[in-house]
């Protein structure tokens, strides 16, 4: 029993150490890091230092598509990561729909 035990152990501690590569998180374009973005398949430091460069450029991602306007992307790279990819909303396209803030040009008839 205690060679079972062991054994669960020593799994349980190599999914703690590799959890992100097996746990099925995607990679967020508009947030991840250098090194984040090094861990996908064909993203070396130049790649991931122009995806962060062309994000800071262009205020964020809108979708995982606009991955290939980034130099060193193409459709066949994408196509091999984007499974692995998302997007979440750049702060310049949040709005919080409360349309009572904006003032009104025309007076109350």
């Amino acid at each position: 029993m205690n060679f079972k035990m062991s054994l669960m152990a020593i799994m349980a501690a190599f999914l703690m150490l590799t959890g992100s590569a097996y746990a099925g998180d995607k990679i967020d374009l508009n947030t991840a890091t250098a090194e984040q973005l090094q861990q996908l398949k064909g993203i070396g430091v130049k790649t991931a230092a122009a995806i962060i460069a062309h994000r800071e450029a262009h205020g964020g991602f809108k979708s995982v598509d606009d991955l290939v306007d980034v130099k060193g992307i193409g459709k066949k790279k994408l196509a091999k990561i984007e499974d692995d990819l998302t997007v979440s909303d750049s702060d310049e396209e949040k709005d919080d729909g409360d349309d009572s803030k904006k003032k009104s040009d025309k007076p109350d008839d």
